[in-house]
């Protein structure tokens, strides 16, 4: 800094760029605290729905459906992949959105026949300027995730899946572990695994011993519409917990952004007391020395 004046508008600067990230981390902490309560008011549902498939084939063991698949079978590299990837649709997250875009890269280096379905502006930006493999893109859906959104994108997944297009779907997101750690985790939603079917949350659901089932209009079509269901559910559910994450994120970088001002404002308030201390004492020196000579050219008028 050249002077104290340009040190003071800076240390201005700072303070009104911490209102900015204070206000940014309140925002996140309410925007996460919301999501959480939605999710905890709609998931029940699905996780009844969920404690009731592995009971269906343990009742039923010949049963087949290309909806759900047994965990024994081999996982070979073959057919066409869909991968639904959840990023942010903004950036001042950290390291949030690299580490989906990651952990999407390693996917497709292992199978290169994969097409992309995205939420969020950063990754459907990222992928076009690579030229991956981007079907489709669901706009606006990362900072607005809601049921209606989940089904929308269930249902396109669902309609290129039935129709062969896609062998195997997975979803690459951020699960969220607890209020300060996040997780990039990579799962296959379809076919589903009905001995270990899609958990939403980390509560675990026994399931209870029912009477022989009945099945009406006929088990495919109820397996169809119980693979519909989990689907929605699931991607609800990761839609909710990316977006948490990234929330979570962000409330960890714009901590970082006020403990990095608090930093520099104190290495620039020392500076700049430093710097008005050596002004006032040179105007001191100045006035000083200005006294003895209009002292000495006194005595010699006088002499």
């Amino acid at each position: 800094m050249n002077n104290a004046k340009e040190i003071k508008n800076r240390i201005r600067s700072i303070h009104d760029t911490r209102k900015i990230t204070n206000a940014m981390y309140m925002i996140a902490s309410a925007k996460m605290k919301r999501a959480k309560k939605e999710l905890d008011s709609t998931m029940p549902y699905f996780e009844a729905l969920r404690s009731e498939v592995k009971p269906i084939f343990q009742a039923l063991e010949n049963v087949e459906s290309r909806y759900f698949q047994s965990a024994d079978e081999k996982e070979a590299f073959d057919g066409t992949y869909g991968v639904l990837v959840i990023t942010a649709d903004r950036g001042l997250v950290g390291s949030y959105n690299k580490s989906v875009i990651k952990e999407t890269q390693k996917l497709i280096s292992e199978h290169s026949n994969t097409k992309l379905f995205v939420v969020g502006e950063y990754g459907r930006r990222f992928f076009l300027r690579q030229q991956g493999p981007v079907v489709k893109d669901f706009l606006y859906t990362a900072q607005n995730p809601t049921m209606e959104r989940a089904r929308a994108i269930s249902a396109t997944l669902l309609d290129l899946f039935e129709k062969g297009e896609l062998d195997k779907i997975f979803v690459v997101y951020t699960k969220l572990e607890n209020s300060l750690t996040t997780k990039v985790k990579s799962t296959r939603l379809l076919p589903v695994c009905p001995r270990q079917p899609l958990s939403f949350t980390n509560n675990k659901v026994e399931a209870e011993e029912s009477a022989p089932f009945e099945f009406y209009p006929s088990i495919r079509d109820i397996l169809r519409n119980m693979a519909k269901s989990l689907l929605s559910g699931f991607i609800y559910s990761v839609l909710i917990s990316s977006f948490c994450s990234e929330q979570s994120a962000r409330m960890t970088a714009m901590n970082s952004a006020n403990k990095n001002a608090e930093k520099i404002l104190e290495s620039l308030t020392l500076q700049y007391n430093q710097m008005r201390q050596a002004a006032i004492t040179q105007e001191v020196t100045e006035v000083i020395a200005g006294a003895k000579a209009q002292k000495r050219k006194r005595e010699k008028e006088v002499l």
